[in-house]
């Protein structure tokens, strides 16, 4: 399932990601309560486990000025899960909240609808990423496409994100072929990642473009749901099938 939420604002912050992970959370908050407790909190902690959901902003006609994006047009929020508990519960809060605020910034919610996915056939798909996908190691280094290693770790996170949701991880190995792939660098503003390092904005080495990816039909299928990479819930790793 997914949806095409389009918001009416003035300006977002250049690092605006965490502005819609808060506008997933108060629609969750505003639907199910208890719901939203049980998929963030753990025994009164966070709950830092992997949710079964990616999603994608794109920002129609705007100009840079300063640490902002100026909005001339709107704001379009993509979000695509196969878990339809989730979704239905997301829907129903959106449709709740017709202005949001997050730190001065506001959006004004024009419409959402649900946009019909595309199917998935064959072993082998054409991606086009809506979000960049980042791929890191086990000492957290965030890897270039040529590393050595970067495919066994593309087939780890696929692995790990797969038994979150369904119980089993990947049926067979992926391949994963970059036919038009760009790095960009993103730049992250998270809770307390300056108290710890000191910097303002953590920076993710990523990758937008178009890929070719080979695999079990039925995990082509989840992970096209679900996002590829590391970051989904936060707005990395959302993909489309455009072959």
């Amino acid at each position: 399932m997914r949806l095409k939420c389009e918001y009416k604002t003035d300006e977002i912050p250049f690092s605006h990601n965490m502005l819609f992970v808060s506008l997933i959370k108060e629609a969750l908050k505003r639907s199910d309560p208890d719901y939203f407790n049980h998929l963030y909190f753990y025994y009164g902690h966070a709950n830092k486990q992997s949710k079964n959901f990616t999603f994608a902003v794109y920002i129609k006609d705007y100009a840079m000025v300063e640490d902002k994006f100026k909005v001339n047009d709107r704001v379009v929020f993509n979000i695509s899960s196969p878990d339809l508990e989730f979704m239905i519960k997301l829907y129903n809060g959106l449709l709740k909240i017709h202005e949001f605020e997050y730190k001065g910034f506001i959006l004004q919610k024009l419409r959402i609808e649900l946009v019909k996915e595309k199917q998935i056939s064959q072993n082998e798909v054409i991606f086009k990423t809506l979000a960049p996908i980042c791929i890191k190691n086990k000492n957290n280094y965030f890897m270039k496409i040529e590393d050595e290693g970067y495919i066994d770790e593309f087939n780890y996170i696929a692995d790990v994100i797969l038994k979150n949701y369904r119980g089993n991880g990947l049926r067979k190995r992926l391949t994963f072929i970059p036919v038009d792939m760009k790095k960009i660098v993103v730049k992250e503003k998270i809770k307390g990642f300056n108290d710890r390092t000191n910097k303002n904005h953590m920076h993710v080495n990523a990758y937008t473009g178009i890929f070719k990816l080979k695999g079990s039909n039925e995990d082509l299928k989840d992970l096209y749901m679900l996002g590829i990479g590391f970051k989904r819930n936060q707005g990395f790793g959302m993909v489309e099938v455009i072959g």
